[in-house]
């Protein structure tokens, strides 16, 4: 049930974690470390990945990290200041990860949303987030592709949590949405991964393939 202290502190949560997610901690540790704009390099987002190619494994770490810490916070905040209304947390968690796709601080050119819906979807539901990690796990130890690997868990996840975690339905639509909007954001991997010209791990990157996961 929405009531009137959900109405009014609602939006706002929203808003927050639209703010959260959009703190482009990718972007800064690129800067800080090497006073480059990391979209100007490899795939041009503002992911773990693309920060691993200026910086190694520390800069993804560290990238990674930050992008699912602020998911989480968006998702927890919004059930706290709205006393778990499920209208409300749903659109917390689909604004962080909006927020992390398009950030304002960077003219709406950020990442593709990977790690920060890990960090919002642990918050709803971490037993299914543990299966989708288990079926990302698989995909790419099948596949050595990554970005098969996340487009797979990631459109996985709502499906579990509708059979297996019984959510409010606004929290399914949520989940779905937010979902969609990772898997648009990989639609230049999907294009290359139905060509067959996808990078794979193991292998050298192809000239040109220059577009990759977050």
């Amino acid at each position: 049930m929405i009531n009137s202290s959900s109405i009014m502190v609602g939006p706002f949560t929203a808003l927050i974690a639209y703010l959260f997610g959009s703190i482009p901690f990718g972007y800064l540790i690129v800067h800080w470390q090497r006073g480059i704009d990391v979209r100007t390099t490899g795939s041009g987002s503002i992911g773990a990945t693309n920060v691993m190619r200026n910086l190694g494994v520390s800069g993804f770490a560290a990238t990674f990290l930050l992008d699912f810490g602020k998911g989480i916070a968006a998702v927890l905040l919004a059930s706290r200041l709205t006393a778990a209304n499920p209208v409300w947390i749903a659109a917390a968690a689909l604004s962080a990860i909006v927020g992390h796709c398009f950030p304002v601080w960077l003219k709406f050119h950020g990442g593709k949303g990977v790690a920060t819906a890990v960090g919002v979807f642990l918050a709803l539901a971490p037993l299914e987030v543990g299966i989708s990690l288990a079926i990302f796990a698989v995909i790419v130890a099948i596949s050595r592709t990554i970005s098969l690997g996340s487009i797979v868990s990631v459109g996985a996840f709502p499906l579990l949590l509708y059979f297996l975690h019984h959510p409010p339905l606004p929290v399914v639509i949520g989940a779905a949405a937010s979902a969609a909007i990772i898997i648009i954001q990989h639609r230049s991997n999907i294009r290359r991964l139905l060509a067959g010209t996808e990078n794979r791990l193991g292998r050298k990157q192809e000239v040109g393939n220059r577009k990759q996961e977050d």
